[in-house]
C-alpha cells in the first residue's frame, strides 16, 4: 500500500474513535440518569408520577347560617360551582380557550394570572365562583385539554332581597394579599374566602368552619376513576343573633328613600334587637366577586350606602344630648327640677346672642318644661353654671366619646369636647363661650345613633349602661371558652334626679312636647326630640343645598318607669326633630305588639291529642 492510501485510514480511524466515545458518553449520561430515576431519587419521581394520576381535591366547607333570635333564617347557602387554578399546570397557551369558555374578559384573566404569579406553584386558587350552567359544561367538555382547571361543588352565600340587614350581616370576599399578612387570618391561604364586613367579618373563623380533602385517582385523560380517602369538612357554625326579624323590617321600611339609621337596644341587658342603616345595598352583589363597575357605582355614590351609618356617622346630637346636661347638672347640685329660667326666644352669653328654636320663646320654664319643650335657653344657663369639663364628665359615663364595643367591626368613637381634648388636639384653650353650643348637642360634640340609644337607654333604667352586642352571650361563651361577660358600668343616680328627668323625657311625648307624634296608646313612651345643625344657619342660607338641612333626632324607650326597650333614630338632613319621632314610635309599637301576640299564644288552651282509634282487620279504621 502506498503513502497515499494510508491517509484516507487514518482519517476513518479518528472518526470512528470520536464516535465511540460519544457513544460511550451518551450511553453513561444515560446510565446515570437511569441511576437516579430508579435509584437515587426514587422516591421524588415516584411521588412526581402519581401526582399525574392521583389528585387532592379540597372540600370547601360550608359557612354557617346566621338566624335572628326566634330561629329564622337571615343568611343561607345555596349549591354553586366553582373553578380551581393549578399554577403548577398551568399552560399560556390555554387563556385564550379559558377565558372564552369562562367568559372572563381575557384581559382580566391575564391580570387575574400575573397576581398570583407571586404566589408558590402548588398553591391551587379560585378563577372564578357562581359558575352558570354553560360554564360547568365547558369545564365539562375539556377535562382532558384543561388539566390546568378543576371544577369544585361549593356553597355560595344567599343573603337577604332589598338589603334587609345589610349593614349588621357584611359579605364576604377572596381573601386580600393585605388579610395574608394579618394575624387573624394566619391560617387561611390565597384564594380562600372570608368576612370581609359586618358579622360575617367578626365572627369569620365561627362561621368559616373547615374545608376537607379528597385524594382521586385519574386515567390519563383526567378523568375520576374512584376516590383514594376523604377528609370530610366540617361546617361553620350556626350562629343566631339577638337581632328581631321583625323589629328590624320595620325599621328598615320606616327608613325608605331616607338617610339615616335606627338602633333598638333591650338596655337591661344590651341586646341589640334592630339596627338598620340607609341607603341599604344588595349584599347578593358581592357573592363570587363584584364586579369592578359595581364596585366603582357603590363607592362613588354620593349617599354612601357602603356607610353602616348606626355605628360610623358621626353627628352632632341635638337636643337628644340635653337628658345628659340635665342629669349633670342635678347630681352636681347646680340647680334642682324646680330651678327656673325665663326664655324671650333668645339670651346673651359672653358677648353673644344665642337663639332659642322657638322665636317667640317659652316664657318661664322650669327643668320639666325645658325638656318637654326643648327650650335651648334654660340649658345655655345649665352649660354656663356646669362648665365644659362636668359636662364632659356625665357624657363619658354615659358611653359617650367612646366605642360601646358591640361586636361589629370599625365602630366610631364620636367627640366628647373638653379642655383637655382641645388642647390636645388643637393646642389651644377651651373658651366659655363654646360651652354654650355643647349644652344643646352642639358644637364639636357627635355621637353615633348607637351610642344615643346606648346612653339614654342606660340613664333611663338607673345609671346602668350594659354593652350592646349582637350576638348572645350564651352563644359567645360557647364559641369562646374563655370568654366573660362584660360588667356594666354603672353610676349613681339620686331617684329624685331620675324621676325629674323621667318626668322631662314624658312630657316630650305625652304632656305636649316636640315629640307628641311618638306617643302610643298601648305603653306610655318617653324620649327627645333632637334637631342639630351641620353648618351655621348664614351658611346654609347662602348655600340652597337639601344636604346643609339640619338632621332630625329622637330617643324613646318605653314603658317610661320600668324600660324595656330604647329606640334611636337619626333621619340626615330631616330638619326636625320630631319627624324622627314617628320611627321610633313604629319600631316601638311593633316590639309591645309582638309580645302581646306571643302572651296571648302562650294563654291559648292547648288542643289534647285525639286517641288514635284501634284499626280493623282489613287495616281500615272505623
Amino acid at each position: 500500500m502506498n503513502e497515499f492510501s494510508k491517509e484516507p485510514r487514518s482519517a476513518r480511524d479518528v472518526e470512528t474513535t470520536a464516535f465511540q466515545y460519544v457513544a460511550a458518553f451518551v450511553f453513561l449520561w444515560l446510565l446515570s440518569g437511569f441511576w437516579q430515576l430508579q435509584v437515587q431519587n426514587t422516591e421524588v419521581y415516584e411521588e412526581r408520577a402519581a401526582m399525574n394520576r392521583i389528585r387532592s381535591l379540597p372540600i370547601l366547607a360550608p359557612r354557617g347560617k346566621i338566624v335572628d333570635r326566634d330561629g329564622r333564617i337571615l343568611v343561607d347557602n345555596w349549591p354553586s360551582f366553582k373553578v380551581m387554578l393549578s399554577r403548577a399546570e398551568l399552560e399560556r397557551d390555554h387563556l385564550p380557550l379559558v377565558a372564552e369558555g369562562l367568559q372572563i374578559p381575557y384581559e382580566r384573566l391575564q391580570g387575574r394570572i400575573r397576581e398570583i404569579e407571586s404566589s408558590p406553584e402548588y398553591q391551587r386558587v379560585i378563577l372564578k365562583e357562581n359558575l352558570a350552567h354553560q360554564e360547568v359544561a365547558f369545564l365539562e367538555s375539556h377535562r382532558a385539554e384543561l388539566r390546568e382547571l378543576e371544577l369544585l361543588r361549593s356553597q355560595q352565600r344567599l343573603y337577604p332581597q332589598d338589603g334587609l340587614a345589610a349593614h349588621v350581616i357584611g359579605y364576604v370576599g377572596e381573601i386580600s394579599e393585605e388579610e395574608l399578612e394579618q394575624e387573624a387570618f394566619v391560617l387561611y391561604e390565597s384564594g380562600a374566602e372570608v368576612g370581609k364586613a359586618g358579622l360575617e367579618r367578626q365572627y369569620n373563623d365561627a362561621l368559616s368552619g373547615s374545608d376537607g380533602s379528597r385524594m382521586v385517582l385519574v386515567d390519563s385523560r383526567s378523568r375520576r376513576v374512584r376516590d383514594l380517602d376523604v377528609v370530610d369538612a366540617k361546617p361553620g357554625r350556626t350562629i343566631a343573633l339577638t337581632l328581631d326579624l321583625d323589629l328590624q323590617a320595620v325599621a328598615e321600611l320606616s327608613l325608605e328613600g331616607r338617610r339615616g339609621a335606627v338602633v333598638a337596644l333591650d338596655p337591661r341587658n344590651g341586646e341589640v334587637l334592630a339596627m338598620a342603616s340607609a341607603p341599604t345595598y344588595d349584599l347578593n352583589r358581592f357573592v363570587g366577586g363584584i364586579s369592578v363597575e359595581d364596585w366603582q357605582a357603590v363607592m362613588n355614590d354620593p349617599d354612601k350606602p357602603l356607610l353602616n351609618r348606626a355605628i360610623q356617622a358621626q353627628l352632632a346630637p341635638g337636643s337628644i344630648f340635653k337628658p345628659i346636661v340635665a342629669w349633670a347638672a342635678l347630681a352636681e347640685g347646680v340647680v334642682d327640677p324646680s330651678f327656673q329660667v325665663h326664655c324671650s326666644g333668645g339670651a346673651s352669653f359672653y358677648g353673644h346672642y344665642h337663639r332659642c328654636h322657638r322665636a317667640g320663646g317659652h316664657g318661664w320654664v322650669d327643668l320639666e318644661k325645658a325638656l318637654a319643650q326643648s327650650c335651648d335657653v334654660y340649658f345655655y344657663n345649665l352649660g354656663k353654671d356646669l362648665g365644659i369639663d362636668r359636662i364632659a364628665k356625665y357624657a363619658s359615663i354615659a358611653g359617650l366619646g367612646r366605642v360601646t364595643g358591640v361586636d361589629l367591626p370599625n365602630e366610631q368613637e364620636g367627640i366628647v369636647p373638653s379642655a383637655t381634648w382641645k388642647a390636645r388636639f388643637f393646642r389651644d384653650r377651651w373658651y366659655a363661650g363654646e360651652t354654650i353650643s355643647v349644652s344643646i348637642g352642639q358644637g364639636a360634640l357627635t355621637v353615633t345613633p348607637l351610642q344615643a340609644a346606648h346612653a339614654i337607654g342606660g340613664l333611663a333604667i338607673g345609671g346602668v349602661w350594659h354593652r350592646p352586642h349582637l350576638l348572645p352571650y350564651e352563644e359567645m361563651e360557647q364559641l369562646y371558652p374563655d370568654f366573660q361577660r362584660p360588667e356594666p358600668d354603672v353610676a349613681q343616680i339620686s331617684p329624685s334626679a331620675l324621676q325629674a328627668v323621667r318626668r322631662g323625657l314624658w312630657g316630650v311625648v305625652n304632656g305636649g312636647g316636640t315629640g307628641g307624634s311618638a306617643s302610643l296608646s298601648t305603653v306610655e313612651v318617653c324620649g327627645k326630640t333632637g334637631s342639630a345643625q351641620r353648618v351655621s344657619r348664614s351658611f346654609a342660607m347662602r348655600n340652597d343645598d337639601p344636604r346643609l338641612l339640619d338632621d332630625a333626632w329622637f330617643v324613646g324607650f318605653a314603658p317610661c318607669r320600668e324600660p324595656e326597650i330604647v329606640v334611636a333614630a337619626l333621619f340626615e338632613n330631616g330638619e326636625h326633630g320630631p319627624l324622627a319621632a314617628p320611627i321610633v314610635r313604629d319600631v316601638i309599637k311593633a316590639y309591645f305588639d309582638k309580645r302581646q301576640r306571643l302572651e296571648w299564644a302562650r294563654r291559648q288552651p292547648q288542643e289534647p291529642d285525639q286517641p288514635q282509634q284501634p284499626a280493623l282487620a282489613d287495616g281500615s279504621r272505623p
